[in-house]
């Protein structure tokens, strides 16, 4: 659950109509966390889904602004800023403190989330494999070796 706002109080916030809420729900899309609390988000409900990308601004857990036409011509929220706040895993995720991998890619992690949590049974890792996960782990893309493997073979 989302630690600053519940999905129902940021759609209140936002003060959508009924409409773009259902197009918010219905609609494909797709998205990308962006630095700085931005969320790229594609409608690929369309045929050219790359004519239809914007960039949504997140504050506080809530969509603040939208770089498509309708949220600067029209009052209230958009669809792509209502899609944002009615998934709220994507909120959590541009919330959460991002942790630079060495790859240059970039791993989110949510507060209270153990990484060495639901480890694959066959999870043989070992101390001697120090910064390396055992191949279960690594096939069930953990990049850390599970930490706890030392307290499970006791």
């Amino acid at each position: 659950m989302m630690s600053e706002l519940a999905t129902s109080e940021v759609l209140e916030v936002l003060d959508a109509d009924a409409t773009v809420e259902k197009r918010a729900s219905w609609e494909a899309f797709e998205f990308t966390i962006l630095e700085g609390g931005d969320i790229e988000v594609v409608n690929t409900s369309h045929k050219k889904p790359e004519e239809h990308t914007y960039t949504v601004h997140v504050e506080g857990g809530i969509p603040f602004d939208c770089t498509c036409p309708a949220f600067e011509y029209q009052d209230g929220a958009c669809k792509h800023m209502v899609s944002v706040a009615i998934r709220e895993p994507l909120l959590e995720a541009v919330n959460a403190e991002p942790t630079v991998k060495a790859d240059g890619g970039v791993t989110v992690e949510a507060d209270g989330v153990d990484p060495s949590d639901e480890r694959p049974d066959d999870c043989d890792c070992t101390p001697l494999m120090e910064d390396l996960p055992c191949w279960p782990c690594y096939r069930d893309r953990f990049e850390e070796p599970n930490h706890n493997a030392e307290e499970m073979v006791k």
